[in-house]
């Protein structure tokens, strides 16, 4: 299921996923830091959702929100929304 999120307070302007049965098959940061967005991606791929959610959320930048803790609230949002995980 292809699923894009918007995240905040970072220089990333969206967050576009693929996950199926619960599995990031693909993520890719658009804008944003480039090496930092695609290091993140290759990181996260291949692992479950649930599992990335925790080891990502309370990292920041600068003290400030960071992208990876913006693509842990990305999967937060993706498995409280039913709609959203048709393929779990």
């Amino acid at each position: 299921m292809r699923f894009s999120y918007v995240p905040k307070g970072v220089c990333s302007t969206r967050i576009d996923l693929d996950i199926e049965d619960g599995i990031v098959r693909a993520c890719a940061f658009a804008d944003g830091c480039e090496g930092n967005g695609r290091g993140v991606s290759r990181l996260v791929e291949g692992r479950k959702a649930e599992e990335l959610i925790p080891l990502l959320k309370n990292i920041t930048c600068e003290g400030h929100a960071s992208c990876p803790a913006q693509l842990a609230a990305a999967l937060e949002q993706y498995l409280d929304e039913p709609t959203l995980r048709k393929s779990i």
